[in-house]
């Protein structure tokens, strides 16, 4: 990790540099193939599916079968795991349901929302250097909740035609509707295109390397919506005297072995905890089963010691973390501070991996800084607010002139002829 101390504020902003995530450079590339899926439907899933996964395919799609012997490969210990994680994160989730409030903004003018979920909506579920089958949970989950109808997954195959089992069997216990075996940028073009085995989506969720979010960034223009822009994960760490320096490190580290382009930020205002952090990151890096992949992220993370908690906060804010720890004295005073972060977990027992699988939050957070105007997935992400209105005779009597008055000034006569008719058909 790079070391800084006591930083200007005139510095911050170079200081917090993310790694550079440009994909414009693959858009070339990743179009011509979803060119190719969009004219050419299966033909061309397969094709690619041969040429980027090395696998040749008779079927795309996941069999009954196939889910069943699956589930048969995963432990009880596993299971009993994902099932437990299952009802905390429905239980977050069912929260968020918004109840129908009807508001009566004038004698007789009624106004009100109702949410309704987006009806089919495609999860992408990465596979490759790691089976993300908690992503199957935090996204299948709430769009059963919402009422998605049809909740459409893929995730890509392994040399043999297969797909792990974890993800299959916590599809199968989330009310996800069809999978099928395709990665990649095929992945998102089956989804956002159909063909004659996918259905088409109104709208794609999930994470992926450079060429899948360079295919969602292009898809999103005018074919269908996305969750948000993805990145490489984050995390910044936000330590004073009073912080466990092994339990840091470990939070660094789980964010550092997501992937060589992911980002670590730690902040302290003691040099004592900074020295401590830099040291058990140095010893317990040399652990990990993918030791490799984090020492690069590593290259790309920072260790900073500032003043005081204020500026911690600030620098925080400025910075905009996917994930945000803090791990101070008074936490939960300190985090009323926080204005830009994807999700905050406080004090010294609450990792970031808790969120990352049982607690109940979302772990499909903004990154590269989006935290500032993104949340992250929640159940609003898979449902549409529709509002609707109704008016009495009596209420327009009241309301009708306020709008021929306004619809007068803007010059839309027809606007205010809707009004005049029916404010004459009453008056008689």
């Amino acid at each position: 990790m790079k070391i800084t101390l006591y930083p200007d504020r005139s510095d911050w902003a170079e200081l917090l540099k993310r790694p550079k995530i440009d994909v414009s450079e693959l858009h070339e590339m990743v179009n011509d193939v979803l060119e190719q899926i969009k004219n050419e439907g299966d033909a061309a899933l397969k094709r690619f599916t041969k040429q980027f996964d090395g696998v040749s395919l008779d079927s795309l799609f996941v069999t009954e079968q196939e889910i069943n012997e699956a589930c048969m490969m995963v432990s009880n210990q596993l299971k009993d795991a994902i099932y437990k994680a299952k009802l905390n994160i429905e239980k977050f989730h069912e929260s968020q349901k918004l109840v129908v409030n009807k508001i009566e903004t004038q004698p007789g003018v009624f106004c009100w929302q109702k949410s309704v979920g987006i009806e089919k909506v495609g999860i992408y579920v990465p596979g490759g250097t790691a089976p993300l089958f908690s992503t199957v949970l935090m996204l299948a989950i709430p769009a059963r909740i919402a009422g998605c109808k049809e909740v459409v997954m893929c995730t890509p195959p392994d040399k043999n035609g297969k797909i792990n089992p974890s993800i299959l069997y916590a599809a199968s216990m989330v009310g996800v509707t069809i999978i099928f075996k395709l990665g990649g940028v095929q992945a998102v073009g089956a989804m956002a295109y159909g063909t004659e085995s996918v259905p088409k989506v109104y709208k794609i969720f999930g994470p992926g390397n450079r060429f899948v979010t360079a295919a969602k960034q292009l898809v999103s223009l005018k074919d269908v919506a996305i969750d948000m822009p993805a990145g490489p994960s984050e995390v910044l760490v936000m330590a004073d005297v009073s912080a466990d320096a092994s339990f840091v490190a470990s939070d660094l580290l789980s964010q550092a072995e997501h992937g060589a382009d992911s980002q670590v930020v730690f902040v302290t205002d003691s040099k004592d905890m900074l020295d401590d952090v830099v040291s058990e990151v140095t010893a317990q890096v040399d652990l990990l089963t993918r030791k490799e992949t984090a020492v690069k992220a590593l290259a790309n993370s920072r260790a900073i010691l500032l003043n005081n908690i204020d500026e911690m906060i600030e620098l925080s804010n400025q910075y905009a973390p996917e994930h945000l720890i803090i791990s101070v004295k008074d936490a939960e005073h300190v985090s009323a501070g926080v204005v830009n972060a994807g999700s905050v977990f406080l004090g010294n027992y609450t990792p970031e991996s808790a969120g990352d699988y049982a607690s109940g939050t979302n772990h499909t957070l903004p990154t590269h800084g989006y935290a500032t105007a993104y949340s992250g997935v929640n159940l609003d992400s898979f449902i549409r607010k529709i509002t609707f209105q109704e008016i009495t005779p009596e209420g327009l009597k009241n309301l009708g002139p306020i709008i021929e008055r306004m619809a007068k000034a803007e010059m839309l006569d027809a606007h205010k002829n809707a009004v005049t008719l029916r404010l004459k058909k009453i008056n008689v």
